[in-house]
């Protein structure tokens, strides 16, 4: 007991004593500074044993602050010293070096083979041919998105910016990525925020995310202004309109800007009073059904005078889909494409639970958006965009295989620009500057040298994109398909991903004969004038 006591309070005392003893060790300044260091860790002491906030310190004064000390830095200590090539959390050292090598146009390639476990299951590979084929040119990995609805359709792009608002990110930030993107040819979501003067300044594509909040295109009581829409939506720079009903990483969740984050610049972007809380509404106040959402997709394509429309969602209660399906069909107002985001996409801030808990993975919700297209007869009226931790070129691959036209990356282009995944978005101190409001810490991005690499990016992964194909035997991302690539189901057996998922045949679903139970069941829950399930 009394051992205990004297080594809980060890450091005490001993600062105690050494108010006493300093002196006298030392002399002159040094002295009269050990003196001052000891007697203000006495006095830290004394606080601690007279708090009552927390346990550690109250037990072991002075010395229980190296706790605090060390779980503040943990996070470093890891990403520097201890983490794995493959711990993501969330993205891998391996993934990170990936992106930093093709962003500084350094070499990407590897000596000594591959440091993957090619036997654990889980393991993914594409298929090579015998009969390769020329690596293509990756001015051709374009798509074209806009039916027969559209009057001004667009060509895109296989890999774009993901969204991400003026606000979530600098505006040194948001110039540098749209910069890039000018450089490149490829376009950038604008995220939720609106189209800031940052978008604007180097002319680069963007499609411009529309969000229950309405951003950019509001009332002062926050409804949708029609006025307000059309007149941003005419600008040449936007070639698309993206309405966003939900988002991966905390989807059915609204959010809130406080008020001391709404700046001048934020309020004048955004269309909102400066220095008020801005709140984002989880569900928008435009429509409560399906069929109210496809007529609002229409009046957008009417405002911005025939521009690509499309939405964006996580999938969640999977009828729900299946009855926007259905109100296409009833109505025949047709969106050019849909956005994909998983649930493993990223964001400023979230609730843990929605990120880790709530909404399905990319890779699942792909596949059931292309079946449902698929299923209805609708698939090819519809291009499908994909968003969820993709950043490699068999990133790109697989979700192109599984039903993907094209795919939006956010962190991988965050990475290009100097992001060092310090998971610090939500504290306004990046210390790289790309995720913060403070004018200092965006100091740090130099545009030019940050728009080249974000260039750079992107044409050198469409470049490994090319390569991959070429030794698969074809040779544009178009002709990629589930055939072409295999998961390791245990240590002796591998399968096709063709084998593996289940893929509807056109018009499967408008027959629904109840042999696909899973979009049978959704189909049947499914009805165009409630987003409840029918009983």
């Amino acid at each position: 007991m009394k051992f205990s006591l004297l080594s809980r309070y060890a450091a005490f005392v001993g600062c105690l004593v050494m108010i006493f003893v300093s002196p006298l060790v030392f002399s002159g300044t040094l002295g009269t500074l050990a003196f001052f260091a000891f007697l203000s860790l006495t006095l830290l002491g004394l606080h601690d044993l007279r708090q009552t906030r927390h346990s550690i310190t109250r037990n072991y004064p002075i010395i229980g602050h190296a706790r605090f000390l060390i779980e503040s830095i943990r996070p470093e200590l890891r990403q520097y010293l201890f983490e794995t090539d493959f711990e993501k959390l969330p993205f891998s050292r391996t993934q990170r070096a990936l992106v930093y090598a093709r962003s500084k146009n350094e070499p990407d390639s590897r000596p000594f083979g591959t440091i993957e476990d090619v036997y654990a299951p889980g393991y993914e590979f594409i298929g090579h041919s015998i009969a390769t084929a020329p690596v293509p040119d990756t001015k051709s990995f374009r798509i074209t998105i806009g039916n027969d609805q559209c009057a001004r359709p667009y060509s895109g792009s296989v890999l774009n910016i993901s969204a991400m608002s003026f606000g979530a990110l600098s505006g040194a930030a948001i110039m540098a990525l749209n910069k890039g993107a000018k450089i490149g040819g490829f376009a950038q979501d604008t995220g939720e925020g609106s189209i800031s003067p940052y978008h604007r300044e180097h002319g680069g594509d963007l499609v411009w995310q529309i969000a229950s909040g309405y951003f950019g295109c509001r009332n002062d009581d926050g409804t949708f202004c029609e006025q307000k829409f059309a007149r941003q939506a005419a600008d040449d720079q936007v070639k698309m309109i993206e309405l966003k009903l939900s988002q991966g990483a905390k989807p059915g969740h609204g959010g809130v800007l406080p008020a001391h984050k709404v700046s001048e610049e934020i309020a004048q972007t955004r269309g909102i009073p400066i220095g008020k809380e801005c709140i984002s509404p989880s569900s928008h106040p435009s429509f409560s059904t399906p069929l109210g959402l496809i007529e609002f997709i229409a009046r957008l394509r009417s405002l911005s005078g025939g521009k690509p429309v499309g939405f964006k969602l996580a999938i969640g209660q999977p009828w729900e889909f299946m009855a926007i399906v259905k109100a296409m069909l009833e109505t025949g107002v047709v969106p050019d494409f849909v956005v994909v985001d998983g649930t493993e996409g990223g964001t400023g801030a979230a609730p843990v639970e929605l990120s880790d808990h709530v909404g399905m993975p990319m890779r699942d919700a792909l596949l059931f958006v292309h079946n449902a297209l698929v299923g209805a007869g609708l698939r090819d009226q519809i291009k499908i965009g994909v968003a969820g931790k993709v950043v490699s070129a068999f990133d790109i691959a697989y979700v192109l295989a599984n039903g993907a036209d094209w795919v939006n990356s956010a962190r991988g282009f965050m990475f290009s620009i100097g992001c060092i995944q310090s998971q610090s978005c939500h504290t306004n101190k990046c210390p790289t500057g790309i995720a913060t409001q403070d004018p200092l810490r965006q100091k740090a991005i130099v545009v030019p040298d940050k728009a080249q690499r974000v260039a750079n990016f992107h044409r050198n992964t469409l470049h490994a994109v090319a390569e991959l194909i070429a030794a698969a035997g074809i040779s544009h991302p178009d002709d990629l398909k589930p055939h072409h690539l295999s998961r390791r189901i245990n240590a002796t057996e591998t399968k096709l991903l063709s084998q593996l998922m289940p893929f509807l045949e056109p018009g499967e679903l408008l027959e629904n004969d109840g042999s696909r139970e899973f979009y049978s069941d959704a189909w049947n829950l499914a009805r165009s004038d409630t987003f409840a399930a029918s009983t």
